[in-house]
C-alpha cells in the first residue's frame, strides 16, 4: 500500500482520485491547495505526493519543492493541464517528478503511479 498525498484544487476531480486510488489499494490523505498538503507533509511521511499545479495559494510546484526538501525519498507526480509549465527547465520542479496531463482516464493514473512507485 503506498500512502499518498494528494492536492488538487478540482473537487470533484479529487473526489474521483481519491476513490480510485483508494479501489487500487492505496492510502490516499487530499487536500483542496498546497498550503494544506504542506502543513500535513511537514508531520507525516507520505510515499508520492500527487499534485495539481495551478492552486490557490500555493501552487503544484512550490509544493512539491518544499515537500522534497522535507523528504527527498518521497516521488513526486503532477498532474495538469499544463505540462510544458512542469517541464520547463525554469520552474524550479523537481527533476525527477513525473507528469501526467489532463485530461486523462482513472486507470492510466492508478498505471503510472504503480509504475513510479515500482521504480
Amino acid at each position: 500500500m503506498v500512502k499518498i498525498l494528494l492536492a488538487e484544487d478540482d473537487d470533484d476531480l479529487r473526489r474521483f482520485l481519491v476513490k480510485a486510488l483508494e479501489k487500487a489499494g492505496h492510502r490516499v490523505t487530499s487536500f483542496a491547495e498546497g498550503a494544506s498538503a504542506y502543513e500535513e507533509v511537514k508531520h507525516k511521511n507520505f510515499d508520492l505526493l500527487l499534485t495539481d499545479i495551478v492552486m490557490p495559494e500555493m501552487d503544484g510546484i512550490e509544493l512539491a519543492r518544499r515537500a522534497s526538501e522535507l523528504d527527498p525519498s518521497m516521488k513526486i507526480m503532477f498532474i495538469t493541464g499544463f505540462a510544458a509549465v512542469a517541464l520547463n527547465p525554469d520552474s524550479q520542479a523537481p527533476k525527477d517528478a513525473k507528469v501526467l496531463s489532463k485530461p486523462f482516464h482513472l486507470r492510466d493514473l492508478v498505471d503510472e503511479v504503480n509504475r513510479l512507485m515500482a521504480a
